[in-house]
């Protein structure tokens, strides 16, 4: 037990208070030692870190040197071995030298026969025409028609995944089959196709990843309607226009300088516009661009929250119902390559609100509301309706059967469809209406897997010595060899124009409006150039009549929040319309 003092305190408190001091001595030591450790190791780090830093400085600063003395000898060695050599040794050692960059460059050393592929070139996603590519040729106009005189273009294209280990041969045979494999022999000959920017001397050459590939041709467009293309407001942050049926928006498959961005490019002087929306190439109407990004974000996120109400009006065959019609069937798309849709349960959902105008006896005027925006939306519900379109080229046609797909009732499968339509085209000289590939065109293929074989020439084309219209003429033929190989020298998607002429050419059409001359008239311009590798300058190919490059549908009007812009009624729309 614990005794007490007389003054009350414990006898066993001075041992402990003795013991607890003396450990916090020897623990406020020990804090001490480590303190002293850790700066002294501190001190080492920061000595062995300048040491290494200094280490490393030297050897890049000795590195250095030494590579630039190596490069100076080199130089000295290269002047030295220069000296007394004819002009195409030297050329030699040159490549001689560009090879062994190309080799540092690929960061291995090449193999004796291996070729070398320089790195893809970083692509613009956006696409830009300036007054280049509008220069390319010009226009003239006839009977009606705005035609496009042929000039040469390079098409350019990366190696695809599926070609890499092919040789150029296969890869023509299989996929790039608008023109013979003969074709493509004589054009190798020329230099016209080249690889990496190098002519190609053999087509057996094994593609390999990141391949280049430019094939320089002789293009032809086919016409569209003459139609002059009317800016309707142009306010600095937007661009209407009221577009002439037969038109495409932007450039695609035959069709380049005869599109609305090439249009106004040439001729209004509008470039660098961004497309807001898209209208049929057989449709007319009011067609919206932004002039900057920003508007156009702002334009998408309406059209994105269905903000934007779009009216149209079309002529329809026989008599439409009277009072408010809603048709909410879904729409499949059947062919992408012919761009073909019909009513279908696995179809995307679809709403459009149709009321009729006008009925003359034989036909009516309605007008449409597409409160959804799927491709050729109006068209498929009013064949489902029972009330095609008067002049249109696929859902008014009788491939579909007695009934004209009325109630979404084929009774064929699609491969079926698509051969009686292209069937029919081809009987009536109008394949030109589909928008096939060029190949399916020129007659120089059969229909692609998602049709049956079908016969493979086509009633639209004459062999002839001569051509006429579009095509070439002899007596201008001045093209030479050299003048073509020159064409594959110029950059990534870049074409040349025909050689240019002293004389006016007859049928010239200037355009009152125009802001560049050189890019809206046809003056000046070697109109007829002859390839004699083209088979398109053997080719004569009828003029379509006016009158069957326009569908009866057109935008009549786009509504947002704040704006509203609209056009006049098409004649054919009009109640005292005179009906052929």
């Amino acid at each position: 037990m614990m005794s007490s003092t007389q003054d009350g305190s414990n006898s066993v408190t001075e041992p402990l208070d003795g013991m607890f001091t003396c450990v916090k001595g020897k623990v406020a030591g020990l804090n001490a030692l480590l303190c002293v450790g850790k700066r002294e190791n501190n001190h080492f780090l920061r000595h062995l870190y300048r040491d290494t830093n200094s280490y490393t400085a030297a050897n890049a600063m000795e590195t250095k040197d030494a590579t630039a003395e190596e490069d100076s000898r080199d130089t000295d060695s290269t002047v030295r071995t220069n000296r007394g050599k004819r002009k195409n040794e030297e050329t030699d050692e040159a490549a001689k030298q560009g090879n062994r960059k190309k080799q540092k460059k690929c960061g291995k050393q090449l193999r004796p026969g291996e070729r070398y592929v320089p790195p893809p070139q970083k692509r613009n996603p956006g696409v830009s025409f300036s007054q280049e590519h509008f220069a390319e040729t010009s226009y003239c106009f006839e009977g009606g028609l705005r035609k496009v005189y042929p000039y040469y273009f390079d098409f350019t294209t990366y190696c695809k995944g599926r070609w890499i280990g092919k040789t150029l041969l296969e890869v023509f045979k299989s996929e790039f089959r608008a023109e013979s494999l003969d074709y493509y022999n004589k054009a190798v000959k020329e230099g016209r196709i080249k690889l990496n920017e190098t002519p190609v001397d053999d087509l057996n050459i094994i593609l390999k990843n990141n391949d280049f590939m430019r094939n320089t041709v002789h293009r032809h467009e086919p016409p569209v309607s003459g139609r002059p293309l009317e800016v309707l407001v142009d306010d600095g942050e937007v661009v209407v226009v009221d577009k002439p049926a037969s038109l495409p928006v932007h450039p695609c498959g035959r069709y380049r300088h005869n599109t609305v961005i090439f249009i106004l490019g040439k001729e209004k002087g509008l470039s660098g516009l961004h497309t807001v929306h898209r209208l049929d190439r057989l449709t007319s109407g009011v067609l919206l661009f932004a002039r900057t990004l920003e508007v156009s974000k702002k334009l998408d996120a309406m059209v994105r929250e269905r903000q934007l109400e779009k009216e149209y009006v079309c002529r329809v065959e026989g008599q439409f119902p009277e009072g408010e019609v809603v048709c909410e069937e879904p729409i499949l798309v059947v062919s992408f390559r012919v761009g073909l849709c019909r009513v279908h349960p696995k179809g995307k959902e679809s709403r459009t609100v149709f009321q009729r105008l006008s009925y003359n006896g034989r036909s009516s005027v309605v007008r449409c509301l597409p409160l959804t925006g799927r491709t050729h939306q109006i068209r498929v519900h009013l064949q489902f309706l029972g009330f095609p379109i008067f002049n249109d080229p696929i859902y008014g046609s009788s491939a579909w059967g007695p009934n004209r797909a009325k109630g979404g009732l084929v009774g064929i499968s699609d491969e079926e469809l698509l051969e009686a339509l292209i069937e029919e085209h081809r009987s009536k000289e109008s394949l030109h209406l589909l928008d096939l590939p060029e190949e399916e065109v020129s007659g120089k293929q059969g229909p692609k897997k998602e049709c049956s074989d079908g016969a493979q020439e086509h009633n639209d084309q004459i062999t002839a010595p001569e051509s006429s219209g579009v095509a070439c003429d002899d007596n201008s033929c001045k093209l030479t060899q050299e003048e073509v190989k020159a064409e594959g020298s110029q950059e990534l998607h870049k074409s040349t124009s025909a050689a240019e002429n002293e004389g006016e050419m007859n049928g010239t059409h200037k355009e009152k409006d125009s802001v560049s001359d050189e890019a809206s008239r046809t003056a000046k311009s070697n109109a007829f150039v002859r390839d004699h590798l083209c088979g398109e300058c053997k080719i004569v190919r009828p003029d379509p009549m006016e009158k069957d490059l326009i569908m009866y549908l057109h935008a009549l009007r786009y509504k947002g929040p704040d704006f509203e812009y609209s056009t006049q009624m098409p004649d054919w729309a009009k109640e005292d319309w005179l009906q052929d």
